[in-house]
Order: structure tokens, then C-alpha cells, then sequence
């Protein structure tokens, strides 16, 4: 049987009872594996990674998300990260047996029934988009939760599922279908948000910058800042590739990193090919023993 991955990110990265409850309730399907929650308080919100059958990580997405529904209120909601609603994003993510269309497929059974069994406005991004002008998440987040509030009902930005207004506590949810991608934050001392914004713009492939980067500057606790990034395809843009721009832009405007952030879980091939750059070593990935016995397993016999 195939397994998906479903990185679900909600609005809570401070309220501890609230994101064991969100855990809980993926924990809840036996089918399923929840192998990580990260929790960052300045963004105000986690991220879980589960893996699962395809049926079984919807019936897991649905039940989170029926908790966010009943414990975040978005109202009072804070935080340095965009966000329209309390289950902000859920990407399915081919992992084992799956095709991207089958996630496509998956995210559109699933924003249905957020839609009717929640009442919830739902957008769909990424693979699963049925609106060419909503494959970018950062298009369908515009203005975050405040603006959308004002603008629901707007030809442009009605939902694909659901009421054109906004749920009153758990505002909209996006769901969608994507490849592997690796959500990466630099921190950076002595520059100011504004340096962070511009770096951020400098490296993010929307402005002229690095191939399949997504990236937002952001003022994060402790005086610090942060150049956050999605790295949508870590075979053209690596990690190391995007820290050493970021790195190179930061020293050029007179500050420095202080350390950086995987948020998370990334895939073999993202991190033997952020090391292979670093190292100058071509071919070093075909070298990692675990994905040579992968790619051939019978290597493990006598």
C-alpha cells in the first residue's frame, strides 16, 4: 500500500495544550505515523509531519483540524508568520507508492469536507489549484487573515469550497498537493527587518533571485531577525545554496548569521546535496550508504 505525507500547519506555536491536542488527534488514526512537531512561538505556529495510506492521513488531516477548529481562535491570533486561518496550510506530499496526482486528488476530497463538515472557506494551492493565479500559497495569503476578512466575497478571492466568508473562529484553510520541498529559516544579528526584507526579496526566485525559492524577512525575539525560505526543489536551489546567498547578502550589509533552521523533516537527497555543495564533492550523494542498500536492497544479503 502506498504512503502519503501530510505537513499540516496550524496557528498555535505557544499554547502547549493546544498542539499536544492537535497531535493527538493525528495520533488518533492507527494507520498513521506522526514522526515530528515543531512549535516556534514568534511565528505562532507548528507544523506536524505524519505519514500514512492515503485515506487514513485525510482522516488524520480532518480530525486536526477539527480540534484547530474548536481551540484557535483566530481573533486573538499573533504571530510573525502569514497565516489566514487556525489549520493554515495542509500540503500531501508523495512519499512511497504515490503519484502527485494522487495528493492532487486527496487535497480536493479533503478541502471538500473541511468545506461541509466544518463550514470552513477552503482554497486549494500548489498541484491541486484549479485557479491558475492560486498555485502559490503567498498569492492565496495576501494580506493574511485581516485583509481576507474584508475581501472574501470578492469575485477574485472567493473560496473553492466552501461559504464566501470567513469561519468566526477558524477564519480559511488552504489545502494542496506538492513535491518534497524543505522550509528553511536564517537568523541574522545586527540588521533590522527591513535588511532581512530585502534580503529576502533579493534571493526569493520571484524577484530575480534563486531558481524555486520562496522567501519572507521577519522580525523574530531576542533582537534577532529572520530571512525565512521554502526551498521548493533542493535539486536546483540547495540548501547550502540559499544559506550561502543569504549569508553573502547579510555580511554585505554589515551583519551576520547567528545560526539557522530546518523546520521539519527533509529527505535524504536535500541534505547529501547541500553537503556535496559544501564539500565541492561531485557524486558524494550516490555514496550515502543508506541510499545505495535502498536502491538495492538485495546489496543486504550474503
Amino acid at each position: 500500500m502506498g504512503l502519503v505525507e501530510c505537513v499540516p500547519n496550524f496557528s498555535a506555536g505557544r499554547d502547549r495544550v493546544v498542539i499536544d491536542a492537535l497531535a493527538q488527534a493525528v495520533k488518533s488514526r492507527d494507520a498513521v505515523s506522526l514522526l515530528d512537531v515543531q512549535a516556534d512561538p514568534d511565528h505562532n505556529r507548528c507544523v506536524l509531519t505524519f505519514v500514512g495510506p492515503a485515506q487514513e492521513a485525510l482522516e488524520a488531516a480532518l480530525a486536526a483540524t477539527r480540534v484547530a477548529t474548536g481551540l484557535i481562535e483566530m481573533e486573538k491570533h499573533s504571530g510573525s508568520h502569514p497565516r489566514i486561518g487556525a489549520t493554515d496550510v495542509v500540503p500531501f506530499v508523495p512519499v512511497a507508492g504515490t503519484s502527485l496526482d494522487e495528493c492532487v486528488l486527496l487535497a480536493r476530497q479533503l478541502g471538500a469536507r473541511i468545506a461541509a463538515e466544518l463550514d470552513i472557506p477552503v482554497y486549494l494551492y500548489g498541484a491541486a489549484a484549479v485557479r491558475p493565479g492560486r498555485v502559490n500559497l503567498a498569492d492565496i495569503r495576501r494580506g493574511q487573515y485581516e485583509a481576507l476578512k474584508g475581501e472574501i466575497a470578492l469575485p477574485e478571492r472567493m473560496p473553492d469550497f466552501g461559504p464566501s466568508r470567513m469561519h468566526p473562529t477558524a477564519g480559511a484553510t488552504v489545502v494542496g498537493a506538492r513535491l518534497p520541498m524543505v522550509a528553511f529559516n536564517v537568523y541574522l544579528g545586527g540588521l533590522g527587518v527591513s535588511e532581512a526584507k530585502g534580503i529576502a526579496r533579493a534571493v526569493r526566485e520571484r524577484s530575480g533571485g534563486l531558481p524555486r525559492v520562496q522567501a519572507i524577512g521577519l522580525e523574530v525575539a531576542g533582537g534577532q531577525v529572520q530571512v525565512s525560505m521554502n526551498l521548493l526543489d533542493t535539486r536546483t536551489t540547495s540548501i547550502w545554496k540559499a544559506a550561502a546567498e543569504v549569508r553573502r547578502l547579510a555580511e554585505q550589509a554589515g551583519g551576520h548569521v547567528t545560526r539557522t533552521e530546518v523546520v521539519g523533516l527533509v529527505t535524504l537527497e536535500a541534505v547529501a546535496s547541500a553537503l556535496t555543495e559544501a564539500l565541492n564533492c561531485p557524486g558524494l550523494s550516490d555514496q550515502v550508504l543508506e541510499a545505495r542498500l535502498a536502491r538495492d536492497p538485495a546489496g543486504l544479503r550474503p
